[in-house]
C-alpha cells in the first residue's frame, strides 16, 4: 500500500508542476500558428547552405510547440521552399530551444541555467550537424507525394500569393483559441503516460539497479535516450521528469534525454513516416541517435 501512495504522490507532483507550462506553450504555439506565416520566413532564408541552417536552428525560437505539431509546420515549410538542411535544421531544434522549453527546463533543475545551457547547446550542435549531413545524403526533397515548393515555381522578384483572404481578429483568435484546446489534449495524454511511468519507476525499480545503469556514462546514455523515445513526453513537461532522475543518472545521461525525445519520439516517428520516405527517416534517426550520444559523453566529461 505504501509502494502505491508513494507512486501516486510521485505522479501527481510531475503532472501539477507540468501543466502550467503545457498550457503556456499551447497557447503561445495557437498565436504562432495563426499570425506568423510560413512565406515570410521562406523569403528571409539566406541560400548559403550553412547560413540557412544556422537560421534553421535559431527560428525555433520564434515557434514555441512541443514535437507533437512540429512536423507539420516543417512538412509546409518544406513545400513554401525552404531548404531541406534549414527545414530539418527547424525540426530538430524547434521543441527544444523555444523560451517556454528552456524555462520550464530552468524551474525543473531548481533555476539552474547551467542546464539550460546545456540542453539548448547541445540540440543545436546535434541539429547542426544532422541537417548538413541530410542536405548532402539527400540532395531530392525526400517527402511522400511530393509537390514542387512554392517558391521555386516563382520568377525572381515576384511574392507569393496569400493562402487566404483576409479574416477578421475575431475569427483568428477563436482559431488560436481551438488550436491551443487541441494541441493541450493531444499532448497531456503523453504527459500523463509519462509521468506514470517515470513515477513507476521510481517507486518499484529498486535504486541500485538505476544507480547500477546510471554507472556507466555509455550505458546510461542509451538507456536515457531508450527511455525519451519510449516515454514520448512533450518537450514543455520532459525536463521535469528528467530532473526526478538526477540521484540515478549522470549529467551526460541527463542531457541525452532531454536533446533526444523533442527530436525523435514515437509520436513524432509515425508523423515522420507519413511525411517523408522510410529511408530518409532512417537514417535522421540513426544520425540524431550518434550525435546525441557521442554529445552526451562530451557533455558528462566536461560537466559530470
Amino acid at each position: 500500500m505504501n509502494a502505491f501512495l508513494q507512486l501516486n504522490t510521485i505522479f501527481i507532483s510531475m503532472v501539477m508542476e507540468a501543466i502550467p507550462f503545457v498550457l503556456v506553450g499551447v497557447l503561445v504555439s495557437g498565436l504562432i500558428q495563426m499570425f506568423l506565416t510560413e512565406q515570410w520566413i521562406a523569403r528571409v532564408m539566406p541560400k548559403n547552405r550553412l547560413l540557412s541552417t544556422v537560421l534553421g536552428c535559431g527560428v525555433g525560437v520564434l515557434f514555441p510547440a512541443c514535437e507533437c505539431g512540429i512536423v507539420p509546420i516543417t512538412r509546409r515549410l518544406l513545400r513554401k521552399g525552404v531548404p531541406l538542411h534549414a527545414g530539418i535544421a527547424f525540426m530538430l531544434t524547434g521543441p527544444i530551444i523555444n523560451p517556454i522549453v528552456l524555462f520550464a527546463t530552468y524551474i525543473a533543475f531548481g533555476n539552474d541555467w547551467r542546464m539550460v545551457g546545456i540542453r539548448s547547446g547541445l540540440a543545436i550542435a546535434v541539429a547542426f550537424c544532422v541537417a548538413l549531413i541530410l542536405s548532402f545524403a539527400f540532395p531530392k526533397l525526400p517527402m511522400r507525394e511530393y509537390e514542387a515548393p512554392v517558391a521555386a515555381a516563382l520568377e525572381p522578384g515576384l511574392e507569393m500569393p496569400s493562402a487566404a483572404p483576409a479574416r477578421p481578429l475575431s475569427a483568428k483568435l477563436g482559431e488560436v483559441v481551438s488550436h491551443a484546446i487541441e494541441e493541450f489534449f493531444s499532448v497531456g495524454k503523453y504527459l500523463v503516460i509519462g509521468a506514470f511511468l517515470a513515477a513507476s519507476m521510481q517507486t518499484f525499480v529498486p535504486t541500485a539497479t538505476l544507480l547500477h545503469l546510471g554507472s556507466d556514462p555509455l550505458r546510461s546514455s542509451l538507456v536515457m535516450i531508450a527511455l525519451a523515445f519510449v516515454m514520448s513526453l512533450c518537450s514543455e513537461a520532459d525536463a521535469f521528469i528528467a530532473s526526478s532522475f538526477r540521484s540515478s543518472f549522470t549529467i551526460g545521461s541527463l542531457s541525452a534525454f532531454l536533446v533526444f525525445g523533442p527530436m525523435i519520439d514515437i509520436k513524432n516517428t509515425l508523423m515522420l513516416l507519413a511525411t517523408f520516405r522510410a529511408k530518409f527517416v532512417a537514417t535522421l534517426i540513426g544520425l540524431v541517435v550518434v550525435f546525441t550520444l557521442l554529445g552526451s559523453l562530451l557533455v558528462g566529461r566536461l560537466f559530470g
